[in-house]
């Protein structure tokens, strides 16, 4: 089982992943890992801390020589804004002598649509802060640390991730399904915001314009596509071991993500069924699996009764409109009960971009534990064996019965 869980806060020392589950002997490429980091810092609409972090994961167990050693894989990513915040951040009763930064008032304003009044309520916190530092998006760094190292274990097995943006704000294209996977591919790594559509990202960008000048903020949809899955990750037998409900599951954490699609989403309840699943004929020449049939349309976006089919994992993110605006909605000040602007916090106008990247690390955390689960191993080695035999083995099936 592939599992990992994070800890830290936006503004503490720094943010801690720890995986568990990586086979042994999967070698791993660091500067695969930066990259992805600074992938999910990039893209038009992000905010001043993006000028700050410079995110690099700091390796501090689980691996030895470039090599996975099959034990949890920890991993730091420090904060350079800790500088700044020492003074408020601190652990320790008192602040040290030495802290650095200001040290900031308490928030009692929470913001609509974030976690702060939920938050200090269940926890009873007199600082909004005290949960806001832990709710931020600046966690999912780690997961995209973790993710990363997930994307290589698949990559190991021909399984490639991409991703794009398609909406902001209900701007862009009517359906992700339009976009190829080559086409998601092939976007240079120049695009603001990731977008297979140059005239679409152009309108998307005017509408984060829009938003920033009056002190607003951009919701949007990001699609992940992942080419090269095994027929028959995850299982129908119970629930839980439904693909795509893990799947939703993962992309519905991210912060800010209000709903999930695979393939083509909620647009399944508004057409036919002839117009909704996928014909199955033969295939015109071997694929990769071999199982000797192919699909003309893939509207299922990879998954038939929670387990993949062959065809591209198609997942899409529906990511609301950021909680913090430069010109505040109306909330009440716990301290007196009485009605204040919400707090401003740092924050971004758009994050969308940043969410695909998320995305395509959850999605592959999900992926690469449903791979282990089906091709069981404790080193890459003896994962590899098992893959090869289950290939041969539908290569010799399907082969006999079209001869």
């Amino acid at each position: 089982m592939l599992r990992f869980l994070t800890a830290g806060e936006s503004h503490g020392k720094g943010l801690v992943a720890l995986l568990e589950g990586m086979p042994a002997g999967l070698h791993l490429d660091f500067d695969a890992i930066t990259e992805q980091l600074k992938r999910r810092q990039g893209g038009y609409g992000r905010g001043r801390r993006m000028a700050i972090e410079s995110d690099k994961a700091e390796v501090l167990s689980g691996v030895r020589a470039g090599e996975t050693l099959g034990s949890p894989i920890a991993l730091l990513i420090r904060n350079k804004d800790w500088d700044n915040w020492q003074q408020t951040m601190h652990a320790e009763d008192q602040a040290p002598p030495d802290a650095t930064g200001p040290s900031r008032p308490i928030v009692t304003r929470p913001r609509p649509g974030h976690a702060d009044l939920a938050g200090v309520i269940k926890y009873d916190r007199e600082d909004i802060r005290d949960v806001l530092e832990r709710a931020s998006a600046r966690e999912t760094a780690a997961r995209v640390a973790a993710g990363a190292i997930a994307r290589q274990l698949l990559k190991r097995f021909d399984i490639d991730i991409v991703s794009h943006i398609y909406q902001v704000n209900g701007i862009g294209l009517d359906s992700p399904l339009r976009v190829t996977f080559e086409a998601a591919r092939d976007i240079g790594s120049d695009s603001a915001l990731r977008c297979a559509d140059p005239e679409a990202e152009g309108k998307m960008i005017a509408e984060i314009d829009r938003c920033r000048e009056a002190g607003d903020t951009a919701g949007g949809a990001f699609e992940v596509i992942v080419r090269g899955l095994p027929v028959g990750l995850g299982s129908y037998v119970q629930w839980d071991r439904k693909l795509d409900g893990r799947l939703a599951q993962a992309v519905m954490s991210i912060p800010a993500i209000k709903g999930v699609g695979i393939g083509l989403g909620p647009k399944v309840a508004t057409v036919p069924g002839s117009q909704v699943h996928d014909e199955i004929v033969p295939a015109p020449s071997r694929t990769k699996p071999p199982i000797g049939v192919s699909r003309p349309t893939n509207n299922a976006g990879g998954l038939e009764g929670g387990v993949t089919n062959g065809e591209d994992l198609r997942i899409s993110g529906f990511m609301k409109p950021i909680a913090t605006l430069m010109a505040p909605l109306r909330s009440v000040d716990l301290a007196g009960m009485t009605e204040a602007p919400a707090v401003i916090e740092r924050s971004d106008v758009s994050a969308i971009s940043a969410a695909g990247v998320v995305g395509e690390a959850v999605v592959s955390l999900v992926l690469a534990d449903a791979f282990l689960e089906k091709f069981s191993g404790d080193s890459i080695a003896e994962i590899a064996r098992n893959y090869q035999s289950s290939t041969e083995r539908l290569q010799a099936r399907f082969s006999t019965r079209r001869s």
